[in-house]
């Protein structure tokens, strides 16, 4: 590695830091799998033209009925215009369900995405995203128990629970917008680095609750996102990711590093070992591990608990498991691009 690649390393490290964090709305850890949720113009930032994504996640087990999400994204990337640039078109769908009463977050979510050439001696894109659709959440209302369906003695069904909900589910629109710059930083085309800033929730939902007299809306989230990639040899690199997260009062840091090595085969690399660990500021520490053969990816990753709730939780967390896979169009594909939007 060169000394510009050190100097922006240690600017990098520097930045994230100098940050503590804790926060809300739904998250995943393994960040590098889901892009759109992060910031939609990190979308089409691959090498290939296709890319399916799925995320699955299972947390405190060990706590009280497991909170369960899945996560699936798809983006097509097409090259378009005479020039180096390129748009991508995608989306998101996420099923959140948690709780007792199976209270359930759905969220359907179409993207478009511009990448625009700003170099032409590097590969360097400004890429500038749009994401949004409808979001419903509702709950099981049979499952609702309170205080006042204790009869003195035990728990009566046959009691009222007290509650005015006007109703057991609702559906709103939401919108996210973000850009990001994504360059090459060495002479190397595959040492990289991004830098994205994203603006969740622009339309500020209102309403956004089961009770009608409720004024309760859904603050927007502001997410500063970037990455470094650094090539040590043909076969082995360093990838470093973050995001802090800024909504309402709440705050969140993430920050994650994964070594990679690739297996050669008969002078091809046919599959890369990837192992590292993320963590998430005041919360978690996260190992990492994930396994691509060609363009298939398996990836997973365990939060061990280092929250107040330790204790309760006896360190146990939350599970993820991934699955990602990139595909080449056999025309006007961007394999065969002199740049291409890239990390």
């Amino acid at each position: 590695m060169k000394k510009t690649n050190y100097t922006l390393f240690a600017i990098f490290i520097l930045f994230i830091f100098n940050i503590s964090a804790s926060g809300q709305d739904i998250h995943f850890s393994q960040i590098f799998e889901t892009p759109l949720l992060r910031n939609p113009s990190l979308a089409g930032l691959f090498s290939g033209d296709s890319r399916f994504q799925c995320v699955y996640r299972s947390q405190w087990n060990s706590l009280t009925v497991p909170y369960k999400t899945t996560y699936i994204s798809g983006e097509l990337k097409r090259k378009i215009g005479e020039g180096d640039d390129f748009v991508t078109i995608g989306g998101e769908i996420v099923h959140d369900k948690s709780g007792s009463i199976s209270l359930s977050t759905t969220k359907f979510l179409p993207s478009f995405n511009y990448h625009k050439s700003i170099s032409e001696e590097r590969n360097t894109y400004l890429s500038i995203g749009v994401m949004g659709g409808i979001v419903q959440r509702k709950f099981d209302r049979s499952k609702v128990t309170t205080n006042n369906q204790y009869d003195g003695t035990s728990y009566n069904s046959s009691l009222n629970d007290g509650e005015n909900f006007s109703r057991t589910g609702f559906s709103y629109f939401d919108g996210s917008a973000g850009m990001s710059i994504n360059t090459q930083i060495s002479e190397n085309p595959e040492d990289n680095f991004f830098i994205g800033l994203a603006y969740h929730h622009f339309n500020k939902p209102k309403k956004i609750s089961f009770y009608d007299a409720s004024q309760l809306g859904l603050a927007p989230k502001w997410v500063g996102s970037a990455g470094v990639k650094l090539n040590r040899n043909e076969n082995e690199y360093l990838t470093i990711q973050s995001d802090y997260s800024i909504q309402g009062a709440n705050r969140e840091c993430m920050i994650g590093a994964i070594y990679s090595i690739k297996i050669q085969n008969e002078e091809e690399s046919n599959c890369t070992l990837h192992a590292g660990s993320y963590i998430r500021w005041g919360d978690a520490i996260i190992p990492t591990a994930k396994l691509e053969f060609k363009s298939l990816s398996i990836s997973g990753s365990y939060d061990a608990n280092i929250s107040g709730l330790k204790e309760s939780t006896k360190g146990q967390g939350g599970f993820e498991l991934s699955l990602s896979l990139i595909g080449f169009n056999k025309n006007n594909t961007s394999l065969d691009a002199v740049r291409c939007p890239s990390f």
